[in-house]
Formats: C-alpha cells, structure tokens, sequence
C-alpha cells in the first residue's frame, strides 16, 4: 500500500491540484477584478494549495523508494511542516470564509465596513502567522532516523527527550487550529441557512429555493472535506503522540492508518477549487467565459 498504491493516489492529486489551483490562482488575481474578501481569501487558499503540491513529488519518492529518505533533515521538516502548515491554513480560510459569507447573508449593509479587502489581507496575513505557530513542534524535533533494514525514515519514528513539551504545545494548536475553527464554521453555516430559510419563507420563486438548496449543498461540501481530509490525519497523530511516543512502540496498523490519512489529508488541494467553483459565482462566470472564449476562438479558425 505504502509503496505502490499510495504513490499513484499522490500522482493523482498533483495532476488534478496543478491545473485546478493555478487557474483558480489566475483567475482570482488577474481575471476579478473586483477584490472582495472572499475573493482574497480563495485567492491565498489556492497559493497555499499550490506550494505544497509543489512538495508532494518529494513524498512520492521517499515511498516508492521503500520508506528511504534521501534529501536529509531540513527538507524532511519542511514536508511535513508545509502538510500540517498547508491543513492548518486551508481550516482558518475556510473558516474565515465562512463568517464572511454569514455577514453577508445575516447583515449585508452593517458588515460592508468590515468585509473590505484591507482587512481581509491583514486577516490573511495573521492566519499564516498562526500556522506557522502551529507547525513550530514539527520543525523543532528532528524526523530522520536510521533503521535497520529500511534506511533513513522521515516522520515515521521521532525520539525526543523532550516529547511532553511537543505533546502540550501540539495539544494547544490543535484546538486553536482545528477544533475552534469546526465549531465556527459549523455554527456560521448554521446560522446562514436559518436566514435563508426564514428570508426566502414566503418566496416561491426558483431563485430562493436555488439559494437555500446551494447553501445546504456548500455546508455538505465543507464538511464532507472536514471529515475525509482533515479529522483522520490530526486524531491519528494526536493518538501517535500520546501513545506511540511515550511508550516507543508503535503497531502496524497505526502506521498504515496513518499514512492512509495523510494520504486522504493531502486530497484536499484539489477539492478546495471544486468548492470555489461552486461557492463563488464570480469564479463561475470567469471560468466560463474562459472556456467559451477558447469554444468561440477555435470555432472561428478557417
């Protein structure tokens, strides 16, 4: 699984992700012209997204190269940071998506002073220094050792006379990071289609019911990503930590579950463009005058 399967599903991933996150990438900064918070904040997702693809052609030789780690230390801390680094920053985005979207739902003329592209960029700003807050523990402990008829492992065994401090500093962003983060989006999601609902009660109109139907499929999407992408990776290697670590022993089976979860965690960077297709009308209408443009060009050669 480790060596042949799992590096085709990250093969996968970095043909859909590359394509999918630099047309988002260009069509959010050259094609909109019209920057709202929204927009910057897809904007970053898809940067974020794209950097750690960029990354994943490291991970795919270090398993079909029989768990072997050769590019040393320092990039072995880098992979694994950009992971937890790229989930962690893809969450608060998400969720600071998700509270722009409640404002404007909820108080579309009182939030106009607070949804302006200042403060979504500054908001962006800060969620880059919270992740790297968050992935300070991986960067601090050192990841490759030799082992006995494998090679040099990377991630896969950590020794740390110091583990406790990385267990407690890890437990903190975890909440911060991931935990608080659910509860906002699950809560403003909520809250959005209630205003719908009681907005759109007395309209029978295809418009209102389309409305309420997108929102409940967005919160569906967003969720669906939550459980599938990030909920396995952050339980398991929070088990790993408290258990695994402390005891120097960890079973077969933790290990594959592990790596099964990172593998499904690093799916999410082609599922964020899916979301911004369909939760930004904008990205719509760009893309397809894109590909009608390139329909109305072809059609148009003798």
């Amino acid at each position: 699984m480790v060596t042949r399967v799992m590096p085709l599903i990250y093969i996968f991933i970095i043909l859909l992700s590359l394509p999918l996150n630099a047309l988002a990438l260009v069509t959010f900064t050259c094609r909109i012209r019209e920057k709202k918070p929204a927009v910057i904040y897809m904007s970053h997702l898809a940067c974020v997204d794209l950097l750690f693809t960029l990354l994943l052609p490291l991970k795919i030789h270090y398993q079909m190269n029989g768990s072997d780690w050769v590019f040393g230390e320092a990039a072995c801390r880098l992979l694994n940071a950009a992971y937890y680094g790229n989930m962690y920053c893809s969450i608060l985005l998400m969720m600071c998506m998700s509270v722009d979207r409640l404002l404007a739902v909820a108080f579309p003329i009182a939030s106009l002073t607070w949804r302006s592209a200042r403060k979504a960029t500054c908001v962006c700003v800060l969620i880059g220094l919270l992740a790297f807050a968050g992935i300070v523990p991986l960067l601090s402990m050192r990841q490759t050792f030799k082992t006995k008829n494998v090679g040099v492992t990377c991630f896969d065994i950590i020794a740390e006379p110091s583990i406790e401090l990385y267990l407690l500093v890890f437990s903190i962003f975890l909440c911060i990071l991931f935990f608080l983060p659910l509860v906002v989006i699950l809560v403003s999601y909520s809250i959005i289609i209630y205003v719908l609902c009681a907005k759109l009660d007395h309209s029978t109109t295809s418009s209102s019911s389309d409305s309420r139907r997108k929102a409940a499929i967005m919160v569906t999407a967003v969720l669906t990503e939550f459980v599938v992408c990030f909920v396995p990776s952050n339980g398991i290697l929070l088990y790993l930590f408290v258990t695994c670590l402390f005891k120097s022993f960890c079973s077969r089976s933790t290990y594959s579950a592990y790596m099964l979860a990172v593998c499904l965690g690093s799916s999410s960077v082609f599922l964020d463009p899916l979301l911004y297709y369909y939760g930004s009308s904008q990205y719509r209408e760009k893309i397809r005058s894109v590909f009608w443009g390139c329909k109305a060009k072809r059609a148009n050669i003798p």
